[in-house]
């Protein structure tokens, strides 16, 4: 046990020394938790997490969930809101869920809610400490404190993936997120090139597109970004296709005409049904696919 935790905290420390000069451009008068924070406030102006009746998607089948504590950091429990379905048979395949920048909310709950319904087991880490955001301002106070601590953000992971693989045999293990959570995913498959089994992206802003950071990666990648979001932008988001493909990964790259930044986010003012549709079931399949070995027709529109 102490030398896997010994080989995630000389991963983080390796990861955190490239990705550090990588991100190192921001702008010399803000630090870099500032300036992320601050493109996401511009997506977000006006936005606020409002419940609808979308929220209450019940999931494929019963489930039952808890909050548990998944690790320690700085002596300080991390919890999490653990799912599976009712009743598992076996060890389950599991997902880390990475929230938004509103925080680990109701709705994330529910996302991972629909998840566990497919079959998985679900951890929604909590990167936030705790606290949630009811609107833009207080949003951008969490998301620029967490962010100016990356090296937390990463053991808060990795402690994560620990616990799927120790304490419920997980076979395999991904990880996906929304907006932070989009850019925290693909950071998670940065730290556990070799471990993860999948990530799924779901607009993740201040993209990686460095080829030497991106040719570590040996898991299958699952891109989901609006035409209309400018964090990342089209332009981005086609770097990043088109270098990974350089570099012969296996990724798949959706681009939704219409839709904007949050587009699949039900409890949000930019929600766009039919691409959210699309792109969860294109989701349910990718993790159908790398996670269980199974094979699934899906619809082949980006609405």
């Amino acid at each position: 046990m102490l030398k896997k935790y010994f080989g995630l905290a000389l991963a983080v420390c390796l990861f955190l020394s490239t990705w550090g000069m990588a991100q190192s451009q921001a702008t010399p008068s803000s630090s870099l938790g500032e300036q992320l924070g601050q493109e996401m406030a511009e997506l977000h102006q006006g936005d606020r997490p409002i419940p609808t009746p979308l929220v209450a998607q019940a999931p494929r089948m019963p489930v039952q969930s808890e909050m548990v504590t998944y690790g320690t950091l700085e002596e300080k429990p991390l919890m999490g809101y653990l799912v599976a379905p009712a009743d598992p048979s076996e060890a389950l395949p599991a997902i880390v869920v990475i929230h938004e920048w509103w925080g680990l909310n109701d709705n994330i709950k529910m996302m991972s809610d629909r998840l566990a319904g497919e079959g998985y087991r679900v951890l929604a880490v909590d990167l936030y400490g705790g606290e949630t955001a009811d609107n833009p301002e207080e949003a951008l106070q969490l998301v620029t404190k967490a962010n100016n601590h990356p090296e937390q953000l990463f053991d808060n992971l990795a402690l994560a993936y620990e616990y799927l693989k120790t304490e419920h045999n997980a076979p395999k293990v991904a990880s996906l997120g929304w907006c932070f959570g989009g850019r925290w995913s693909l950071n998670m498959g940065l730290l556990l090139p070799d471990q993860l089994d999948a990530v799924v992206i779901y607009y993740g802003g201040g993209m990686v597109t460095d080829p030497e950071q991106l040719k570590t990666l040996e898991m299958p990648i699952l891109g989901i970004f609006g035409e209309l979001d400018q964090n990342p932008s089209v332009e981005t988001v086609r770097e990043f296709e088109a270098t990974l493909q350089a570099l012969g990964k296996t990724a798949e790259i959706h681009v939704y005409k219409g839709a904007d930044h949050a587009f699949a986010n039900p409890s949000g003012t930019r929600y766009n049904a039919k691409a959210a549709a699309d792109a969860w079931e294109k989701t349910i399949a990718f993790l159908n696919r790398y996670l269980r070995g199974q094979e699934s027709s899906t619809s082949n529109s980006e609405a």
